[in-house]
């Protein structure tokens, strides 16, 4: 199948105690999903300028800055009635445990996103639902505890192409 190359962005928030912030998203080609806040790049937007508007227009929350480049990957799906090969830069920023502010639900239902939650790190690593990366967890692991003051940043990671995965659906 012939697929439209998209550029996109997401940010991987974590909370004090290494939680990540998720939504549920419902796609038409391979699922119900949980991914990171995020979403397609504007023209000649950067990643990292498209990572802190969608987290302001997917979250409400003004006061993140995304941080180091966690990683990259590229995977397929359908957006809209459109095939896409997603190539996705994805952010770590930092922030408190909360909620989505009010006023966002209608970014919401335009992306499809069912709900959202905060996912502690033993969750994420062990959990049968589908996670884009599928490699979130290992890709956090190293961010966990991290003492940001003393400690190098990790390395951005290039994961390449990797095929989405859902429950019941091949791998």
């Amino acid at each position: 199948m012939r697929r439209t190359p998209r550029r996109a962005t997401r940010v991987a928030v974590l909370d004090p105690a290494g939680s990540v912030f998720l939504f549920r998203y419902d796609n038409e080609e391979v699922g119900a999903h949980w991914a990171m806040p995020g979403g397609g790049l504007d023209p000649d937007e950067t990643p990292r300028a498209g990572a802190l508007r969608e987290v302001r227009e997917e979250t409400g929350w003004t006061d993140l800055e995304p941080g180091p480049l966690l990683c990259t990957w590229e995977h397929d799906f359908t957006r809209a009635g459109v095939p896409v090969r997603q190539h996705e830069h994805i952010y770590l920023a930092h922030g408190p445990r909360r909620k989505p502010t009010d006023g966002v639900a209608a970014a919401h239902a335009d992306d499809r996103i069912l709900g959202w939650r905060w996912w502690s790190p033993a969750d994420l690593a062990g959990s049968p639902d589908a996670l884009w990366p599928p490699s979130l967890a290992a890709l956090l692991r190293p961010w966990h505890g991290l003492d940001r003051s003393a400690t190098p940043v990790p390395a951005p990671i290039a994961l390449g192409y990797l095929p989405n995965s859902a429950p019941g659906r091949p791998h």
